[in-house]
C-alpha cells in the first residue's frame, strides 16, 4: 500500500474549458447590445436635459407677461440654444411648445435611421408655474426605445 500513489487532478479538461468559454461568448452577445442600446438612450436623455434652458426661458416670460412668446427670439431663445455634439438646436412652435432635435446619424449613433425627437408641451399652473409634458413628436416607431419613458406617449 505504501507503493501506491494517489492521481491528482492538475488542471481543467479540454470540455469544461470549452463549456466555460460557450457561457461566456453566450453572456457577451447578450450584454453588448443593450450596452450600445443604454448608451444611446443616455445621448437623447442629454438632449432632453439641455431642454431646461429653453423651458426657463419660456417659463420666465410665461410669469412674467402673463403669455407665452409668439417667437423664440422673443423668449431669448436663439438659433444654437440647445445645439450639442449630439443635439441640433431645438425648434419653437407656438404657445410654449418646442422641439428637441436630436443629431440621429452620425451624433448619437451610425446605425440609427429615422428621427428621434421629442416635443415638450406647457400647461400653465395658477400660481404653481409651467407644468412640462414631454411627447415623442414624429420619432420613428423603432427609436422609441430611446426616448426616456416619460417622452414615450403621443
Amino acid at each position: 500500500m505504501k507503493n501506491m500513489k494517489r492521481n491528482v487532478q492538475q488542471g481543467f479538461t479540454l470540455i469544461e474549458l470549452m463549456i466555460v468559454i460557450a457561457i461566456v461568448a453566450i453572456l457577451v452577445a447578450l450584454a453588448v447590445p443593450a450596452y450600445q442600446d443604454y448608451t444611446i438612450r443616455a445621448k437623447v436623455a442629454e438632449c432632453i436635459n439641455n431642454a431646461a434652458v429653453v423651458k426657463l426661458q419660456i417659463s420666465e416670460y410665461r410669469e412674467t407677461t402673463g403669455g407665452y412668446p409668439s417667437t423664440a427670439a422673443e423668449a431669448g431663445i436663439t438659433s444654437t440654444t440647445g445645439d450639442t455634439q449630439y443635439c441640433d438646436a431645438t425648434t419653437y412652435g407656438s404657445a410654449g411648445v418646442f422641439t428637441v432635435n436630436v443629431d440621429e446619424n452620425p451624433g448619437v449613433d451610425a446605425s440609427i435611421t429615422g428621427t428621434i425627437e421629442a416635443v415638450l408641451t406647457p400647461t400653465f399652473l395658477t400660481g404653481a408655474g409651467v407644468d412640462w409634458q414631454c411627447t415623442r413628436g414624429n420619432t420613428a416607431s423603432d427609436n422609441y426605445k430611446y426616448l426616456p419613458s416619460t417622452c414615450r406617449s403621443s
